[in-house]
């Protein structure tokens, strides 16, 4: 067992924030804290993008703390980009990030110390930093008759790029930046598509300044205090109406359908007797925070999320989580990292040193 005075877990945008702030405030890295990331390499969720979604293609990448991300070609895929500029980040401030590591609990332990269960062992530390993000846990709805279909069904996370769907008829669900972007790529090659929404897409026109920032962020936060699971700050902003959506649109490629009712063996069935016959349905449907590591420490609120004050967990102090609910955002990734970080190092010069663990 190893005791430190914070662990970090994660290695996207957030979690290089919080251990870049944790660095220039005079904490040093395997010693006072330790970053731990499950991923095989730098790039955060960034380095599972599909190869179609190119540099120029991404939406309001903000540079990391302290770096500043230049002469990046807009036509090579965003995981090649982002990822090697988080290589160089961490090389760059020597965050010596561990990975791949899997974190499988984190527990009560003595003297006031957390115990974060690891694939490399146990850490005892002061204050943890939770910065897990939402990729790994892809949210997959369920509807009567999808073990039935006989085509292929596969989640965002798992997008190869439009190719794949070449010939093919495909349904696209959800109205999500992600959604229309699948769904763009792959009406130029597959034999047909069908676009498929809960509710009706908005499309948000004009400027997109920081006074709408704000209040989208707002929106999301006020869950998070309440408790509830946090909705992304994109779901509350609409979906920006560029030259691409207005052609898409002008094409019929955005030409939405409600809900359907059920899955069928061939396709999909409104209970209105509507149906749409298919090869594959993609699910756009987004994704849920992973943090069910923290399970043990009972940080859950009865509406099902974890309640949180600025970056803080209100049931234990102890813990922040970054790049949660209004701070899943790039620019809101790196202000939470900076933000829990100033937290701790109050905490932790308050609080009585606890005896180290052995």
């Amino acid at each position: 067992m190893r005791a430190v005075d914070v662990v970090v877990i994660g290695a996207g945008q957030a979690g290089l924030s919080a251990a870049y702030h944790l660095r220039r405030t005079g904490f040093e890295p395997d010693r006072d804290f330790v970053v731990l990331d499950h991923a095989p390499r730098p790039g955060g969720a960034w380095q599972f993008r599909w190869p179609s979604l190119t540099y120029g293609k991404v939406h309001g990448m903000h540079a990391l703390p302290g770096m500043e991300l230049t002469g990046a070609d807009p036509a090579r895929p965003s995981s090649e980009v982002i990822g090697g500029y988080f290589t160089t980040y961490e090389e760059t401030f020597d965050l010596r990030v561990h990975r791949p590591v899997d974190v499988t609990a984190v527990r009560e332990g003595e003297h006031g110390r957390l115990l974060v269960e690891t694939s490399e062992g146990t850490y005892a530390t002061r204050a943890l930093i939770n910065a897990t993000g939402t990729w790994d846990r892809p949210f997959w709805p369920r509807y009567p008759g999808q073990e039935t279909f006989r085509g292929r069904q596969l989640h965002t996370a798992q997008y190869p790029g439009p190719q794949a769907f070449a010939g093919q008829r495909v349904i696209v669900v959800g109205g999500g930046a992600s959604g229309t972007q699948h769904l763009m790529e792959i009406a130029d090659v597959a034999a047909a598509t069908t676009w498929v929404t809960r509710r009706e897409p908005v499309f948000r026109e004009g400027p997109f300044g920081e006074v709408e920032g704000r209040a989208a962020v707002a929106l999301v936060e006020e869950r998070v205090r309440q408790g509830l699971p946090p909705r992304s700050v994109v779901s509350v902003t609409g979906l920006p109406l560029n030259d691409a959506i207005r052609d898409a649109r002008a094409r019929g490629i955005l030409d939405r359908l409600p809900m359907f009712d059920r899955i069928t063996p061939t396709g999909v069935a409104w209970d209105d007797g509507r149906t749409v016959d298919a090869d594959v349905i993609l699910w756009a449907t987004g994704f849920r925070a992973v943090i069910d590591h923290l399970a043990p420490l009972r940080l859950r609120e009865p509406g099902g999320g974890i309640r949180v004050e600025g970056t803080r967990a209100v049931r234990d102090p102890r813990i922040h989580l970054v790049g949660y609910g209004p701070s899943a955002s790039t620019i809101g990734a790196n202000r939470a990292g900076r933000a829990a970080v100033a937290d701790i190092r109050r905490l932790l010069r308050n609080a009585p040193r606890p005896v180290a663990a052995r």
